[in-house]
Order: structure tokens, then C-alpha cells, then sequence
């Protein structure tokens, strides 16, 4: 089970990844572009994904990854109930929406492998 702690250290590894409060949750930024948030009150993040790899997730874990339901879901954003993935699923994801908004610079330190 994945819980905040776990998922804060996941994204606090990748390159120059800063926690910052944004509303009621916690955000994770690189260069100031927000690719992920933690909602405590639910224990489920929200990661910034394209809108191929929203697909293919939501796809492989349709009760667990899901768009976001509104029109932030069709720019990218989709929900996660990280306490429902194995923590390896969760990194790669992570890194996945990392990459949607780091530099590319930033993005060629990050190991992700994709098939």
C-alpha cells in the first residue's frame, strides 16, 4: 500500500522536484510546472499525463487510474488511487507525468522505460 510518505519520496527523487502547498493538497513541481498532486482527505493523487498514456493507464487499471472528470481530464489530468498500486507501478507513473512537464535536459537523467 502506498501512502503519502511513499509517494512524496518517489516524487521528491526525481531531478529538482519541489513540494509546494497548492489549495487543499500537495503539489510536486519541476521548474515551477506542477505534474503531480496528493489530496490527504482521500489518500489519491492526480498526475499530469498525455493524453496516449491517460488512455493506455486507464486502460490497464480502469478502477484505479482514471481521467480527471471535468475538463482537466482532457488536458492529461487523470486521478490515481495510489494506495491501490504495487509502489514500482507508482514510480514509473510518476516518472511518466515528470516528464510530461520537466525540461528535456531534466527528462534525459530520468530512466523510464516505455514499450
Amino acid at each position: 500500500m502506498v501512502n503519502f510518505e511513499v509517494f512524496k519520496n518517489l516524487a521528491l527523487a526525481l531531478p529538482e522536484v519541489k513540494e509546494a502547498p497548492h489549495h487543499d493538497k500537495t503539489a510536486f513541481k519541476v521548474k515551477g510546472k506542477i505534474f503531480a498532486t496528493f489530496n490527504h482527505q482521500v489518500n489519491r493523487c492526480c498526475l499530469k499525463f498525455n493524453l496516449i498514456d491517460q488512455d493506455v493507464f486507464s486502460k490497464l487499471f480502469p478502477h484505479v487510474i482514471y481521467p480527471v472528470p471535468n475538463k482537466f481530464g482532457t488536458h492529461g489530468w487523470t486521478l490515481v488511487q495510489s494506495s491501490q498500486l504495487q509502489e514500482e507501478v507508482l514510480k514509473d507513473i510518476l516518472g511518466i507525468a515528470y516528464c510530461q512537464v520537466a525540461p528535456s535536459k531534466l527528462v534525459a537523467l530520468v530512466n523510464i522505460e516505455k514499450e
